[in-house]
């Protein structure tokens, strides 16, 4: 090689090396502009002078920088919990304008749907109810992009309803690997989805036969899960009688989790956003809103205004006051007044639980991060190891800070009180 040719090489060399440095300077610039404009309102990475809900979600945000690893997911997984944390970012967009909400959104898209439309980890052939919760982000997503691959990935996640297995009086199962078994959670994970789905998409008498079919879902739930005696719905409900967890006269599990039951009625609130306002089903859903309340109302800590993990067991050894199912109730019970499901004087005991969460579940670091505190990870029935429904069983389940199931519910209902 030449002298000239190497002095070219080192000169080149050396603007590279140079240009290397000028970007990562003007990466580090553009991060601390981004932080101290952050941190600009009250010296916080999550300002104390923002309401609850733009608090907590900015704090997700901060303890989750891409909404896949919501719930604490270590890689990429098409799972239900980021769903409720994206629909607080849903509505905070609407409301605030902010981008940084949208981007979180469609984040979760981009990363978790390939072009063709393929969704990563997802097996159709499982049939788990849970899976279709998601769903509802890529609903939203198309209809603000129109991408292509969401609307294939919606209409996979739509064949698997057509695919779910079903009792004989037509409830979905919870998983094929749970046969004839009807869990809370299901209508929570099926049901807004199932319902959205059809308003976005189906039309004339396919739809009315699919919002038929939605409701019928909540009447089986009522007619088979429903204990009368106190207003409570159990966990779940074998119809084979078969499992282990099942009362071999009735089928049902042992006991009343307080999750299950917020499920359920944030199932009930979220399908009227979408059922049509004649449908004759709408009556009997807002009546169940109705019962479901009073007995949540029965089951409320008169101190601290929060619900226990065992919603009838508050006394019991081991029990404790749950965040998620309370952040739950709060929301289902809030949204229904402001609806007009529920009479206004609800809105006392829904205001009492809010108030108590904020007093007794949540803290917030120096920075501002704000944290929910006493979240039950996960409940379940059989599987492996055997989840036997007992007592014993829901108390000794982990507990953890700032889960999704808890955090989005609080960013929602905090949202309903902010209106």
């Amino acid at each position: 090689m030449s002298f000239i040719n190497k002095k070219l090489k080192i000169y080149a060399v050396a603007v590279l090396g140079s240009g290397i440095f000028m970007a990562c300077a003007q990466t580090k610039t553009a991060t601390a502009a981004k932080t101290s404009t952050e941190k600009s309102t009250s010296g916080k990475v999550v300002p104390t002078n923002l309401k609850w809900s733009e608090r907590m979600m900015l704090s997700e945000m901060q303890r989750f920088p891409e909404a896949w690893m919501l719930d604490f997911s270590k890689s990429p997984k098409w799972t239900y919990p980021s769903a409720i944390v994206l629909d607080g970012a849903e509505q905070l967009y609407i409301k605030t304008g902010k981008k940084e909400y949208y981007e979180y959104i469609s984040g979760f898209g981009e990363k978790l749907i390939k072009e063709d439309g393929t969704i990563l980890t997802y097996d159709l052939d499982k049939y788990n109810i849970d899976m279709l919760n998601s769903g509802n982000v890529l609903l939203y997503l198309y209809e603000k992009e129109k991408k292509e691959k969401y609307l294939k990935a919606l209409q996979t996640l739509r064949l698997q309803i057509d695919g779910q297995p079903r009792t004989n009086e037509g409830s979905f199962w919870h998983k094929k690997i749970y046969p004839y078994q009807v869990w809370l959670d299901g209508l929570y994970m099926g049901m807004p989805f199932y319902t959205h789905y059809t308003k976005d998409f189906i039309k004339g008498a396919d739809a009315t036969k699919a919002y038929d079919d939605i409701v019928m879902q909540f009447d089986s739930v009522q007619k088979n899960l429903l204990d009368k005696k106190t207003g409570l719905l159990y966990h779940a409900w074998d119809e084979s009688k078969e499992q282990a967890w099942a009362d071999k006269q009735t089928g049902l599990s042992p006991n009343f989790w307080g999750r299950a039951m917020g499920w359920y009625g944030m199932a009930m609130v979220d399908v009227l956003d979408y059922l049509p306002e004649n449908h004759p089903g709408r009556a009997r859903i807002i009546s169940y809103i109705k019962s479901y309340s009073d007995a949540i109302i029965k089951y409320q800590d008169k101190k601290s205004g929060l619900w226990y993990q065992v919603l009838d067991k508050p006394l019991a050894n081991g029990n404790y006051e749950e965040a998620t199912a309370s952040a739950m109730f709060v929301y289902t019970m809030i949204k229904s007044v402001n609806k007009g499901y529920l009479p206004k004087s609800y809105k006392a005991a829904a205001k009492k639980g809010y108030d108590g969460i904020i007093k007794n579940l949540i803290t917030v670091d120096e920075n501002g991060v704000v944290n929910l505190n006493k979240c039950c990870a996960v409940a379940g029935l059989g599987g492996k190891p055997y989840r036997d429904g007992s007592y014993e069983y829901y108390v000794n389940e982990e507990i953890r800070s700032n889960d999704g199931k808890g955090t989005g519910p609080f960013i929602l209902a905090s949202l309903e009180f902010e209106k």
